[in-house]
């Protein structure tokens, strides 16, 4: 039973699409389960990493600052000045007290084998009464208010403290806003200050970052009097360190305080200059770039939703953190660029600052992309195997079985032997008659394009060249329909090559052979004119060559399924149609039937006439364009590049202006007809260039070399086929 019911063969790709794509969505979310996984495992460790760094570092800076404020030496000059009364300090102004100038000889060494170059005493005062780098007194200069409390904790304490990082200008303040004369100023920090990006040249003031460490200084009883406060450059090892251990390529870890500005630098300083989050006054994002989430990614040339920057929320990880949460994102946010992200932070308020570590999410997720893409072009793959199979099925080998059908089959009086080409409108098979013996050329349309527009083309194709009897145009034997409704016609075969293989094989022709093929042309033309028929398709796939009735380069004007009878009533449907549809090769076509303006008339023919002598001469079309557009826009207003130019050698000038004449815009420019165009050409004197002693030395060699497919009747395809435009939608 189950022998029966064979499915078709489209439906097994079908089937193991649906597979696919049903292991495709498992594997999507298994895939994505452990990537997240695998992420917030890797961004836990990374920012874990980070903060123990941070700690191993802090807890060295505060048990330096401890060992220097506690060392018996420093103590003792540190007490002495702290004994100071304030009078006196007013009166070193100029000069140096003593015990200023032992504390600042005393204190350089140490500092320089610590790594330091300035340390300041503060009293409880909050006052800093003395530093490394001048002996002189400073007078009455007072804390910063964003320090104080960091120092009285350590008062109050008595335990050493970090102030995060913050711009020298908070360092002091000076009561009544003077500078302090020959006292401790921001530029005697430079000394401390990172080096400058590349590029940037020596850094602005207000770029400077610095960050302290201070710890007690006592007194013989024990008590705090003071505090020795070293100054650290935080590039040399705070940002550094959060540098060290991040996550992939596009990963980094920064630093941020409660208010979400960003303390440490930024990977990305270069680019977020570029996006304009920092302006140029700034070489660094440090203290400088607040972690505001933009609304859009910026780096695709979007502009913030939010145009005030101040209202715009913080980023999503930054948030959580300042909350007081430790947080893992692992389902994509932006960041203070816009980029979709992952990442964690967390809060230490030991330090007073958050650290977040994050990566771009496009690289966290990148193997998913793949897989789904694979998944994708898989799933698409197969559709497209089912799709064509079931093509191939329904449709392609019905067409091939009428075909091989109709190889066997008797068509009429003729026995179809062979395909020897194929056309728009049909296939070409040489056959033979059964009564004659001789090789025919039978053209049929076959049924997946026998649609009625197409045999009414067809037929109408065939009675008007039956019409035609000159040895130039091809010969029509017979037509009518098989039992089956197969339209055909009979005509007679030809043994050799199309203009365009001619030009393919052997390249552009001499002026006499160009010369003595387009005269035979004008002889089957003037024929039809003079019928009233216009062939309309004049291009080298339609002229046909071949040695005929022992005469050789014979010409055979092919495919008058174009052909019109300009002498039509005006109002005449065909004209009427033909007003309305550019119909033709567009290389070949004449300007007036581009425009539509008027009807076409056989001067029509003469301008295609002259684009065929152009590309016979030159082996080239008349103009080169990409589209067909392009080449109508060029048949309305461009002019030919004279033949002579185009090949770079000389071209008889009589010959030359005829075909530039043929090409005409105007039609009243070109010759009067196909008769006068004809005289004209023989008269010219490379038309003796061509002799037929020649004609027949080519041929013979022709013969000679090695077969190619049958060309009996010619494949009427070129590089650019025979189109058909309506000009009515085209307008609309």
């Amino acid at each position: 039973m189950l022998g029966r019911f064979k499915l078709p063969l489209w439906i097994l790709p079908l089937a193991i699409a649906g597979l696919v794509a049903l292991l495709g969505w498992w594997g999507n979310g298994q895939l994505r389960q452990t990537i997240e996984g695998q992420l917030t495992a890797q961004l836990t460790a990374t920012l874990n990493a980070n903060v123990t760094a941070l700690g191993i570092w802090t807890t060295n800076q505060t048990r330096l600052a401890t060992s220097l404020a506690e060392d018996p030496v420093l103590r003792a000059r540190a007490n002495k000045i702290f004994q100071m009364p304030p009078p006196v300090r007013r009166e070193f102004r100029s000069s140096p007290a003593p015990q200023l100038e032992e504390f600042v000889t005393d204190f350089k060494p140490r500092l320089a084998q610590l790594g330091y170059e300035v340390a300041q005493l503060v009293n409880t005062n909050f006052m800093i009464v003395a530093n490394s780098l001048r002996a002189q007194s400073f007078g009455n200069l007072e804390l910063s208010d964003a320090h104080t409390n960091k120092f009285a904790e350590l008062f109050a304490s008595g335990e050493p403290v970090i102030i995060t990082p913050f711009k020298p200008e908070l360092l002091i303040q000076r009561r009544g806003g003077r500078p302090p004369p020959g006292g401790f100023r921001t530029n005697d920090l430079r000394r401390v200050n990172r080096p400058p990006p590349q590029g940037l040249g020596r850094p602005r003031r207000g770029d400077v970052t610095l960050m302290q460490v201070a710890a007690p200084v006592r007194d013989d009883a024990k008590a705090v009097v003071g505090a020795l406060a070293l100054i650290i450059n935080p590039d040399n090892e705070f940002s550094r360190i959060l540098s060290v251990a991040r996550s992939g390529n596009s990963g980094e870890t920064y630093a941020f305080d409660q208010t979400g500005l960003l303390i440490s630098h930024s990977r990305f300083d270069v680019q977020l200059r570029q996006l304009g989050l920092l302006d140029a006054t700034n070489t660094s994002s440090a203290l400088n770039l607040r972690l505001h989430d933009p609304g859009v990614d910026l780096t695709h040339g979007m502009s913030p939703t939010n145009a005030d920057a101040a209202t715009r929320p913080l980023m999503q990880l930054v948030a959580r953190a300042v909350d007081g949460e430790d947080a893992v994102e692992v389902v994509p946010a932006r960041d203070y660029r816009g980029v979709p992200i992952v990442g964690a932070a967390c809060w230490l308020p030991q330090f007073g600052f958050g650290v977040a570590t994050q990566i771009d999410a496009e690289e966290a997720y990148r193997p998913l992309r793949v897989l789904q893409w694979i998944f994708v072009v898989l799933v698409l793959f197969l559709l497209l195997c089912a799709t064509a199979m079931f093509v191939l099925t329904n449709l392609t080998w019905r067409r091939r079985l009428s075909e091989a059908e109709l190889k066997l089959k008797q068509l009429g009086q003729y026995t179809l032997e062979e395909k020897i080409g194929e056309g728009g409108m049909g296939v070409v098979y040489r056959a033979r008659h059964a009564l004659l013996r001789r090789d025919t050329a039978v053209k049929l349309l076959l049924p997946d394009r026998a649609d009625p527009a197409a045999i009414a083309r067809f037929e109408r194709e065939v009675c008007l060249t039956c019409q035609l009897t000159h040895p130039n145009t091809i010969q029509v034997y017979d037509y009518g329909h098989t039992p089956d409704g197969i339209f055909y016609y009979a005509m007679e075969y030809l043994p050799g090559l199309n203009l365009h293989d001619l030009i393919a094989r052997f390249g552009p022709q001499g002026e006499g052979r160009v010369i003595h093929i387009i005269t035979q042309i004008c002889d089957s033309l003037a024929e039809a004119h003079h019928v009233g028929l216009i062939h309309r398709d004049i291009k080298p796939g339609n002229i046909f060559l071949c040695r005929r009735g022992g005469v050789a380069d014979c010409v055979k004007v092919l495919d008058f399924g174009l052909v019109q009878e300009y002498r039509a009533e005006v109002n005449s449907p065909e004209v009427e149609a033909s007003r309305h549809v550019i119909e033709g090769t567009p290389w070949f076509t004449p300007p007036e039937a581009i425009h539509g303006a008027a009807p076409v008339d056989p001067r029509s023919d003469l301008y295609s006439l002259g684009a065929l002598g152009y590309y016979l001469l030159t082996g080239q079309y008349i103009f080169d364009a990409d589209s067909v557009a392009e080449i109508h826009e060029k048949q309305l207003n461009a002019a030919p590049i004279p033949p002579s130019a185009r090949l770079g050698s000389p071209v008889s000038a009589e010959l030359e202006q005829l075909l530039l004449q043929c090409l005409a815009k105007a039609p009243a420019d070109r010759p009067a007809s196909a008769t006068d165009l004809r005289l004209r050409l023989a008269a010219c004197t490379a038309a003796a260039n061509w002799p037929v002693t020649a004609r027949c030395a080519w041929w013979e060699a022709y013969e000679q070399q090695p077969a190619l497919p049958p060309t009996g009747a010619p494949d009427t395809s070129t590089p650019l086929a025979t189109v058909r435009i309506d000009l009515g939608s085209r307008r609309e």
